[in-house]
């Protein structure tokens, strides 16, 4: 069977203007398509993360110690998704290899060690298992000149090749919770796997539809 990953942001699904509407519109979305993919779904830690990670790193701890922490609200917001979803994989993976076990066609995960993103983790997913289609879902319309959080005139782009933006962000991974587009370790299994990737706003789950079914959509084309 064919599979997809999507990578979604804690941000998205803990945000302020998310209800119970989009939960049920997500678990329709996810069964729908898992008639036709294996689906794994990978759950960042979001600004619950950051706010553990901006005070601890206030006390002075060690970036992994961080990092660690960062990992753990990946893993309750997962157990949290799982659950509303109703999914089979009530237990947690710890690694990508257990994720690729896991029988059925909805799988859900968050982080598993220190030193990247949870988008690193779907990449590495994407690339263990050849994945066809690999969505990031942030909670911004794809990827931007610079954050459009920040600044009102940020433009969209609509495509980008891998090798820009690892020219442009770089290959390493820098501290715990920060928040940018794709960390560097996440762009090199990419680059590296030829993953075909797409980066939307986890929102609007008809982007995501769209992508699945090779439709224009409103986001972001990785070139590889």
């Amino acid at each position: 069977m064919e599979a997809i990953v999507i990578s979604i942001g804690g941000s998205v699904i803990l945000s302020d203007d998310i209800n119970k509407n989009y939960f049920n519109s997500l678990k329709n979305l996810l069964n729908v398509f898992s008639k036709k993919y294996k689906i794994f779904l990978v759950v960042g830690g979001g600004k619950t993360a950051r706010t553990y990670i901006k005070t601890g790193r206030n006390y002075n701890l060690k970036e992994e110690i961080l990092d660690e922490i960062g990992i753990d609200i990946t893993k309750v917001n997962a157990k949290f998704l799982a659950n509303i979803l109703d999914l089979n994989n009530k237990i947690i993976p710890n690694t990508t290899d257990e994720a690729t076990k896991i029988e059925g066609s909805i799988v859900l995960m968050g982080g598993t060690r220190p030193g990247h993103s949870t988008d690193c983790v779907g990449a590495e997913l994407a690339e263990k298992i050849k994945a066809s289609k690999f969505i990031i879902a942030t909670n911004v319309d794809g990827i931007y000149d610079k954050d459009p959080n920040k600044f009102e005139d940020a433009k969209q782009i609509n495509e980008i090749s891998i090798k820009e933006l690892l020219t442009k962000l770089g290959n390493k991974w820098t501290s715990a919770g920060k928040n940018i587009v794709i960390d560097g370790p996440a762009l090199q299994i990419i680059e590296r796997a030829k993953i075909p990737t797409y980066v939307l706003n986890g929102k609007k789950l008809d982007q995501i539809k769209k992508v699945i079914n090779n439709q224009k959509f409103n986001g972001t084309i990785i070139k590889i």
